[in-house]
């Protein structure tokens, strides 16, 4: 591939994946595949229907076990018989409103959930390198207009982002208490808001609204105002890739950390992201705004700084958000038509990892 993976490093490595039933761990499942990893997925069952993992045939390049993170037992099961050298680590509770709704669970699953695989993992055998996949909502966010750092102050005053932050404690005890004296390679990743192809969870900006497009209805937009780092989700696992690689360059280093967003003309407002969608769907879409006053807490404005990653790594965002909007209804077309939404997955991962983004956004047309 071109763009700084090496192929040599994941040709046949073990690569344990968590959550890889979802939506962000299913693009990465297929990734790996095609870097000719040997990967054992380990997640709940998929919570949609339908959902990618069985849109794209997702379970046929890897050994999937479903268990629960929550579950200590299954899940050192799961990760002691399959001894990986790679522990890639995306199993979460993701949604925010999901989170007012259920607290509990939302901290059960990202808070304990990476502290039992960081326990198994430390009691494997042999050193492994460690990437857990967090979010840009661990910061305490002033909305002051200033991009977050990776060595700002984490915070979050939703359970969402909260236990978020609370994951990433547990990663730094851990780390220092056992992982970092054992020489194991560990680093924390940090992405903004992602859209793509195969997305059915609910309160999702662009699955919300293509869904509606596809019905023949108004697309209700309950934030419009609210700015977020839009980028495919192609571009943070490209970051992930490269994270890896970097850390088993360096083992017993400092815990790492990464933000991997968009440049900072990939912030956009939601009205603006819905405009463009509206745009690359058809002359029938039609956008509603309904904002609903009695709505939970979300960040107002919310953009990364992905300098380190740019700088350490050598990764940098190659979609602009006009080109991952486009590339995100091109995948949902071919679902509506009925096509082989496993080709098509795999074709838009070779396409970006061929030729990335280019200045007539290539990548996103056929």
């Amino acid at each position: 591939m071109t763009i700084g993976i090496d192929d040599n490093f994941w040709r046949g490595r073990r690569v344990l994946l968590t959550g890889h039933t979802g939506f962000k761990g299913g693009w990465m499942a297929l990734w790996l595949e095609r870097l000719g990893a040997t990967v054992r997925g380990v997640a709940l069952p998929p919570d949609t229907e339908p959902n990618l993992f069985d849109a794209a045939r997702i379970g046929e390049g890897l050994d999937s076990v479903i268990t629960d993170v929550r579950d200590p037992d299954g899940l050192d099961a799961a990760v002691l018989d399959f001894t990986p050298s790679v522990v890639i680590h995306m199993a979460a509770q993701p949604l925010v409103r999901r989170a007012y709704a259920e607290p509990r669970e939302t901290f059960a699953t990202n808070l304990m959930g990476t502290v039992n695989l960081l326990d198994v993992v430390r009691r494997l055998p042999r050193p492994v390198t460690t990437l857990i996949v967090t979010t840009d909502k661990v910061y305490e966010n002033l909305e002051d207009g200033q991009p977050c750092r990776e060595g700002d102050r984490l915070g979050g005053r939703d359970p969402y982002s909260a236990s978020k932050a609370c994951a990433e404690l547990a990663v730094r005890a851990y780390f220092a208490a056992y992982m970092g004296p054992a020489g194991m390679a560990v680093g924390v990743a940090r992405a903004g808001n992602v859209i793509g192809g195969g997305d059915w969870s609910r309160d999702r900006l662009l699955p919300d609204i293509l869904s509606a497009f596809a019905r023949g209805e108004p697309a209700i937009l309950r934030n419009p105002s609210a700015v977020r780092p839009w980028q495919h989700v192609l571009e943070p696992l490209h970051g992930y890739l490269l994270a890896v690689e970097a850390l088993a360059r360096s083992p017993g280093r400092d815990l790492r950390a990464w933000n991997f967003g968009p440049d900072p003309d990939g912030a956009r407002s939601v009205r603006a992201v819905a405009r463009l969608a509206a745009e690359a769907w058809d002359d029938s879409a039609c956008i509603v705004e309904r904002v609903d006053p009695n709505a939970p807490h979300e960040a107002g404005l919310l953009t990364l700084n992905s300098d380190l990653a740019k700088v350490e790594l050598g990764w940098s965002p190659r979609l602009d958000v006009e080109q991952a909007i486009s590339l995100t209804t091109l995948w949902w077309r071919d679902a509506l038509a009925g096509r082989d939404l496993r080709a098509t997955t795999l074709e838009q991962i070779d396409r970006y990892a061929s030729s990335g983004a280019s200045a007539n956004g290539s990548i996103a047309s056929r």
